[in-house]
């Protein structure tokens, strides 16, 4: 039996907070527009970037959505290459999990709202690459909740839905994961609070890493 557990990036494996709200910030700057509070930005983490946008400015043309999209990726892009991106550390205990699963028979993957550029230079910076079968990213896919990436992962990995995990912190995650028909675990220590993951869909919430292992191996 193939064993599939798919993670989401920002808000579950690493704290990359700081330099999303920065480039939301630094994107509408560009554009002449006052950013929202880091509360509101941190609810859109997750999702695809144009998706984003809308949700920030529901009023705005698409065309404002776009460009604020693309802003956003040159913002990120400038932080990274001038050295003033902040870290983005793993969450304490995700390292050892990964490994932990990975030797126990999983098989292991990734559903994001990042770009291919960005996972690959996280996964790289942690040195966790190697655990991942499957990468699925904004790039190739529709945004979350559509069940698109998780669809794609599973053909990868040869798994079927039942035996499929969808691991996040958002209620992007676990609808995109009951959309698929995976087990839609969350994740207490990101950006959604628990009671709108059990909203989603969650089948359930762990409050630490430590938790995880445990939450899988009992459907």
């Amino acid at each position: 039996m193939i064993r599939l557990a798919i993670f989401d990036c920002d808000g579950t494996l690493v704290d990359s907070q700081h330099n999303i709200c920065t480039a939301v910030e630094e994107s509408f700057a560009a554009n002449g527009l006052v950013a929202p509070p880091r509360n509101t930005i941190r609810r859109i983490v997750g999702l695809s970037l144009v998706e984003a946008m809308r949700m920030l400015l529901p009023d705005a043309e698409d065309a404002l959505h776009q460009r604020i999209a693309q802003d956003y990726k040159d913002a990120f892009f400038r932080l990274r290459s001038t050295g003033a991106m902040a870290e983005e550390p793993l969450y304490d205990g995700i390292a050892e999990l990964l490994k932990a699963l990975s030797a126990e028979g999983w098989l292991l993957g990734v559903a994001t709202g990042k770009s291919d550029r960005g996972l690959a230079h996280i996964l790289a910076h942690h040195g966790i690459a190697d655990h991942f079968i499957t990468l699925q990213t904004a790039d190739r896919h529709p945004s979350k909740p559509h069940p698109s990436m998780i669809d794609t992962a599973m053909r990868d990995a040869g798994a079927v839905a039942a035996h499929t995990a969808m691991i996040g912190d958002t209620s992007f995650d676990m609808a995109m994961a009951r959309a698929a028909g995976a087990r839609a675990i969350g994740v207490a220590w990101g950006y959604h609070p628990p009671e709108e993951l059990v909203e989603a869909g969650a089948h359930v919430v762990v409050e630490h890493v430590s938790a995880l292992a445990r939450a899988l191996e009992n459907p």
